[in-house]
């Protein structure tokens, strides 16, 4: 079992930036990679960011060149860098985490709310 707990969401003004953070407890061995996931108010849930543990990396189209996933010092801690942040990425931010093997397990945070607006 992995466990997911965010932080680092709140509210900000456009052009406004934050941090991301998520810790991953439990049996971190078996994640082969992690990302974010963010869910806006009557759409349904998008990847962000993704990274591997060979540290490859995937962006949204929406959020390349403004965000940035990394990895912690921390084994299992991972974050994301938002810059320049706009009224549509205001959303419930997700952890995510996926196991190696054939049927990959995926494993979830509580969310954390990223509100952006003046």
């Amino acid at each position: 079992q992995v466990q997911l707990v965010e932080s680092g969401g709140g509210w900000v003004q456009p052009g406004g930036s934050l941090r991301l953070s998520c810790a991953a407890s439990g049996s971190i061995f078996v994640i082969s990679s992690m990302g974010w996931y963010r869910q806006a108010p009557g759409k349904e849930r998008e990847l962000a960011a993704h990274m591997t543990v060979a540290n490859t990396t995937n962006y949204a189209a929406s959020v390349k060149g403004r965000f940035t996933i990394s990895r912690g010092n921390a084994r299992g801690t991972m974050y994301l860098q938002m810059n320049n942040l706009k009224p549509e990425d205001t959303a419930v931010y997700y952890c995510h985490a996926e196991t190696w093997g054939r049927t990959p397990t995926n494993y979830w945070g509580q969310g954390t709310q990223v509100t952006v607006s003046s």
